[in-house]
């Protein structure tokens, strides 16, 4: 979900990177605190389908984001089932996708490189401290990189996975998964190192 920008002229799009960060964190606390029933929830629901519309995303795009924690609100709504109540398991799981869709629409209407400069413009203060804003916004941008080449490499290891006819085998997924990411890890390490980013 993130590193997906499609460019558009919405007002979403024209809006700046750091007020959509904000509206993203006020609206998920406000949704956390009040959208107290399944019918809050839709109605909540409701607006960020809206919202889609008018930073004009395809359905099909959308659908695509919120597609990874899927199997992950199963789980979270058949724990919620046992221990709570349907109604509650509706607007737990009701809210975690809310915020999923929410986040995902500021990544597909903001570039990564506003995002990235908001935060370092954020931390410019906590400098006096020795925390190097520029550093974090570095590790954030490394980090964003790395989630597609992650999704990437497990991929491409659950396919020849498939091939061998071991798609029932974890460890056939694990481990080549592993060693693969390590080894990314290592030559992103160098490649940083050979351009001096680790330099005082």
């Amino acid at each position: 979900m993130i590193g997906l920008y499609r460019p558009g002229s919405s007002l979403l799009h024209r809006m700046p990177a750091g007020v959509k960060l904000l509206l993203l964190l006020l609206t998920i606390i406000a949704a956390t605190l009040f959208a107290r029933t399944p019918v809050a929830v839709g109605a909540v629901a409701l607006v960020v389908a809206a919202l889609f519309a008018v930073a004009r995303i395809p359905v099909k795009v959308a659908l695509a984001q919120l597609r990874p924690v899927l199997w992950m609100m199963l789980i979270i709504g058949i724990f919620q089932l046992i221990i709570t109540s349907p109604t509650r398991a509706i607007v737990v799981c009701g809210v975690l996708v809310i915020s999923v869709a929410l986040a995902a629409l500021v990544t597909l209407t903001t570039r990564v490189t506003d995002m990235l400069d908001t935060v370092t413009r954020v931390l410019q203060p906590v400098r006096r401290f020795g925390v190097d804003p520029d550093r974090v916004g570095l590790m954030l941008a490394l980090a964003i990189r790395c989630i597609p080449i992650l999704a990437t490499i497990v991929h491409e290891v659950s396919e020849a996975r498939k091939a061998r006819g071991l798609q029932w085998s974890m460890t056939a997924l694990a481990t080549p998964v592993l060693v693969r990411a390590l080894r990314t890890a290592d030559a992103m390490g160098d490649a940083l190192i050979a351009r001096g980013v680790d330099d005082d």
